[in-house]
């Protein structure tokens, strides 16, 4: 599956105010069999959307239909466990763009950037705050500018700005992941490899 350029502005949110989601909860590891990104995102919590029976648990939120984006917006500690990339795919493949918490587990902030998945930190004050606001009014929108790294409420207006690596920040901006950036900066390789 290609990464697709970051080009998202504005996006309404889906709200998970679960701490310690771990990535096997993200994605539970009896489906880590397959090595291609696709077809993750109908089993991302897979276990919570579903009953035993196979039914729909409609108390789970991706089965609400007044929530809906490209927009996860989590509790703290998001994506800790097992450093399975898979549960990136699941994410990525289900449709979301960003995922916002407080704070995120260090492999997955890094396999989220490496798969065109944007991890941002925002203040827990300000997670709680979204949080109430999506529950409240589900049509919240949030904004994100990702070349300034800012982070927008448009509703309120509450604005931070937010940290990223900036050869990650590059990659998303441009849709590519470690191997398509450097098969993008192939004749400068080349230049610079004649100029030796």
């Amino acid at each position: 599956m290609p990464i697709e350029k970051f080009e998202m502005t504005e996006s309404t949110c889906v709200p998970l105010p679960l701490e310690n989601v771990d990535t096997d909860q993200i994605l539970p590891a009896r489906f880590l069999n397959a090595t291609a990104r696709e077809g993750f995102g109908e089993k991302l919590f897979r276990d919570w959307r579903f009953q035993k029976n196979g039914e729909k648990n409609m108390d789970f939120v991706l089965n609400n239909p007044m929530f809906s984006g490209k927009t996860l917006v989590a509790g703290k500690n998001f994506g800790s466990g097992s450093s399975r990339e898979h549960a990136v795919w699941a994410v990525y493949d289900y449709g979301f763009r960003i995922v916002v918490s407080s704070f995120f587990a260090d492999i997955f902030k890094n396999n989220a950037l490496n798969n065109g998945l944007l991890p941002i930190v925002i203040p827990e004050e300000l997670v709680q705050k979204l949080l109430k606001l999506i529950m409240e009014n589900p049509e919240t929108k949030i904004g994100v500018n990702l070349e300034k790294q800012v982070f927008t409420i448009l509703q309120t207006g509450d604005c931070v700005n937010f940290e990223i690596n900036a050869y990650k920040k590059e990659c998303l901006m441009k849709g590519l992941d470690d191997v398509d950036f450097l098969l993008s900066m192939k004749d400068q390789i080349t230049d610079y490899e004649k100029r030796r």
